[in-house]
């Protein structure tokens, strides 16, 4: 335990994790005696497939390698990286649910974690009963905890349920109790790693003040791993980001988005080369878009009020007398938010066809958008048929300051702002 004199909640030096993988055959006893041998020798495996994750060391895997981290009383952080990036391992590491292979973690305080649903639940116990098990891990006495009892029972929102036990709640009731535990019982330190999105949207809301709370006005530490920017956003004032067991930035949170953004999805273009792309259900057949590219810019980020220049090439193999390209914008989530169609034009059998457009973004929010490419006609009963509809990821980073007196709470507002409306009478 760290000297209470410290200004610090947690300090993380060097620390690795290291776990052994189980033995996997090779299909043949050939194979398996070739990898026997090089393991034998200290030599690389040559049955190993050459997409093999780099982390992997003989039949280890590293998780985490080499992390130097130091988190301050009272900071909410954020922790983001893709899936297999670390994050779960750190917060367990963090959590005691496992140890470091190499390095120290120094830690100022107790911890109340959440880590994945019904984490420090006994299913036989009522719910009331291991909200006095996780007090009593925590170091409290039963009077503690009688003292926090009807507050964590008013906020988890199942009082009727408490007396049940928990093997009998559902995934949300259990978020719901456990959450209130965390949040409620006496801890110094919160971890809690992405369970919030099992919960209900108001109870996220709930849950996302209730943290801020303890940051900003009890002091306490609050650690939070999500795959939701928003709530990143909303939460930490600081964010860290991992991949592939390091950690690669540690500072403000909209850098670390932009980062995690990048290393997310292998980095963003401005050209896309839809040629090779395999096409479901029968698109791609009749009329092909070929290429897609964004004009006059190296990186596809845009500034408030900047229109975004596009060129579309495409070819056929049937004549259209009317054809249109649909521009379909999306969020991350691929939730659709609009439509825009262009104006109809003609494509010759065998024709390669070159489609200039142009998109303004002032009424978009700042975020990452899924722009979905469309090439439709309208048959004689006015309905859409589709020829192929290639998607691509193309980040739109908007100042969201866009007067001098309100900036755009995308969280609470949405992504798109509407024209300024004319008073009536």
């Amino acid at each position: 335990m760290a000297n209470v004199d410290n200004d610090y909640a947690i300090k993380i030096e060097g620390v690795k994790k290291q776990y052994r993988l189980g033995q996997i055959g090779g299909g043949t006893l050939t194979a398996d005696l070739q990898s026997w041998w090089a393991r034998v020798r200290g030599k690389e495996d040559p049955n190993m497939r050459i997409d093999q994750d780099q982390r992997l060391i003989g039949q280890t895997f590293m998780a985490l390698n080499g992390i130097d981290l130091t988190i301050k009383q009272g900071e909410a952080i954020g922790i983001i990286g893709h899936n297999g990036a670390g994050k779960s391992t750190l917060l367990k590491l963090l959590s005691r649910v496992t140890a470091p292979t190499a390095g120290t973690i120094d830690i100022n305080g107790r911890i109340a974690s959440m880590l994945e649903v019904g984490t420090g639940f006994h299913g036989e116990m009522t719910g009331r009963e291991n909200v006095y098990l996780n007090g009593a891990i925590l170091g409290m006495t039963r009077a503690e905890i009688d003292a926090k009892m009807d507050e964590i029972i008013e906020f988890s929102e199942i009082g009727d349920f408490i007396d049940t036990p928990v093997k009998r709640y559902s995934s949300g009731m259990y978020v719901k109790l456990a959450f209130s535990v965390a949040a409620h019982l006496d801890s110094e330190i919160m971890i809690m790693d992405e369970v919030l999105a099992v919960g209900d949207m108001a109870f996220q809301k709930k849950c996302l003040t209730k943290m801020r709370e303890a940051a900003k006005q009890d002091g306490r530490t609050v650690l939070y791993v999500s795959h939701n920017m928003n709530t990143i956003r909303q939460l930490c004032d600081r964010c860290v980001v991992l991949d592939q067991g390091k950690l690669i930035f540690d500072g403000n949170v909209e850098d670390a988005i932009s980062l995690y953004i990048g290393t997310n999805n292998n980095g963003f273009n401005t050209f896309y080369d839809f040629r090779d792309v395999k096409r479901n259900f029968g698109f791609g057949k009749d009329v092909f878009i070929n290429e897609l590219a964004i004009l006059d810019k190296k990186e596809p980020v845009f500034a408030n009020n900047e229109t975004i220049k596009f060129r579309v090439i495409l070819s056929s193999k049937i004549d259209l007398n009317s054809a249109n390209v649909v521009i379909q914008v999306k969020t991350r989530y691929y939730e659709k938010i609009g439509m825009a169609l262009s104006k109809p034009f003609k494509i010759k059998k065998d024709e390669n066809k070159t489609i200039d457009f142009e998109m303004r973004t002032d009424s978009l929010s700042s975020d990452v958008y899924c722009l979905g490419v469309e090439i439709v006609s309208i048959d004689k009963y006015n309905n859409f048929v589709s020829y192929d509809n290639p998607a691509a990821k193309i980040p739109i980073d908007i100042n969201n300051d866009l007067t001098s007196k309100i900036v755009w709470h995308k969280e609470f507002w949405g992504n798109i702002m509407f024209d300024e409306i004319d008073i009536l009478g």
